[in-house]
């Protein structure tokens, strides 16, 4: 899975994981972590990631004295509204937020608002295993650089699920599952924005639709947004009144998605980690039957990230975070199917040879794609596309 990025960009973005790193100081960053409190702010809607945060709070405790608070969330929006009047109201020093899990338009509003501190990836010694190369997106984040504001920790792509048994034959493009959803009405739906799953399935129809993918790496704008999301109002005008509940209501998350898929009250589902099936067959949350698909001319993929308020209480022990974060014993419990199955950001080429064996002998899972049926992921577009896409659903179908 690897996107595309121009030679001379990606070395521009490179510079900062290059650069030596400060041994001595880093010693001094974990002395003085010891014994802090991080609050971090982490969406919480899946019971299995909150489980792997809880771990990672564990292992943290006992490697390097910090107490991890896990701030459980909904939207990241609100947590950077809290620090944005933290910031207006001039509390600069000893704020609420230690660290929090943000990309796309909360990064970017976080970033254009000056509430981050940093630059502060090139302090972390695992930052030099990043797979910077291969995955790009660990150093651009919906076409914004990172400039080292946020550190990579997870990959993403959107993927479609499906009951095996119910649907024969996946349709692989916006058009083939409006068709599908005509014949086979009631048995689609997505979730309400600005969950994220929802807002995400949005953004994978306008690029499907769309003519000029290209305009979507630009931000948008009031010149031309209306004749670009065209496409998808009409798409979602044709969709509705075959979706479950007639379109009229809506689920409220992926989770509840999920349930709906598991009841089979639906025959397909909606994901951003490709071996969540998987991880859900094993647990027993969907049945053995989900399989997983993407359409024919790709999904979105993308890298979540951890980034460190510019007033956070806590910065060093919240870098001593995220850095036990790109740890390879972090990496490979996430990415193991039976805890979260996320993908790993880092590059196995540079692990030891006991490192890369562990990876290596983690299961894909029976739902899990191989790389070469994920394809090429496509670049999300420019937050502000998501951010105008999902003020305009809301004034569209909020009050459905």
């Amino acid at each position: 899975m690897k996107m595309r990025l121009s030679t001379l960009a990606a070395t521009a973005l490179l510079l900062s994981f290059t650069s030596p790193l400060a041994a001595a100081g880093w010693d001094d960053t974990a002395s003085a972590a010891r014994g802090k409190t991080v609050y971090w702010n982490a969406w919480a809607g899946d019971p299995r990631i909150n489980d792997y945060i809880g771990w990672v709070g564990a292992q943290v405790r006992e490697k390097y004295g910090i107490d991890l608070r896990h701030v459980k969330v909904t939207d990241t929006a609100d947590v950077v509204s809290r620090v944005l009047a933290e910031k207006a109201a001039g509390k600069n020093q000893g704020g609420s937020v230690d660290l929090v899990w943000i990309n796309g338009e909360n990064f970017a509003a976080m970033k254009e608002n000056h509430l981050l501190y940093g630059p502060f990836v090139d302090r972390l010694p695992n930052a030099a295993l990043i797979d910077t190369v291969g995955k790009p997106t660990t150093v651009v984040d919906f076409t914004i650089p990172t400039e080292g504001l946020e550190s990579p920790w997870g990959m993403a792509q959107f993927v479609f699920t499906y009951d095996s048994e119910l649907v024969a034959k996946p349709p692989k493009s916006a058009a083939a599952l409006l068709d599908w959803t005509k014949a086979n009405p009631g048995r689609f739906t997505y979730p309400s924005p600005p969950d994220f799953i929802g807002s995400t399935f949005l953004k994978q129809m306008l690029v499907d639709l769309t003519p000029e993918p290209a305009r979507l790496q630009k931000p948008a704008d009031d010149v031309d947004f209306d004749k670009v999301t065209a496409p998808l109002w009409s798409f979602l005008e044709q969709l509705h009144p075959n979706l479950a509940r007639s379109g009229k209501n809506f689920p409220a998350s992926g989770p509840a998605l999920k349930q709906m898929l598991a009841d089979r009250e639906v025959a397909m589902g909606l994901s951003f980690h490709p071996g969540e099936a998987s991880r859900d067959i094993a647990t027993g949350l969907l049945p053995p039957s989900i399989r997983t698909f993407v359409l024919d001319r790709g999904t979105i993929g993308n890298t979540h990230f951890v980034a460190i308020p510019y007033n956070a209480s806590a910065p060093d022990a919240a870098m001593v975070v995220a850095n036990f974060l790109l740890s390879p014993e972090a990496q490979r419990h996430k990415q193991d199917p039976a805890v979260w199955g996320d993908f790993t950001v880092l590059d196995l080429d540079k692990l030891s040879a006991a490192d890369r064996a562990k990876f290596n002998a983690l299961p894909r899972g029976e739902a899990t794609l191989s790389d070469e049926e994920l394809g090429t992921p496509l670049l999300e577009p420019h937050p502000s596309w998501m951010v105008r896409i999902e003020q305009q659903w809301l004034k569209r179908y909020g009050a459905g």
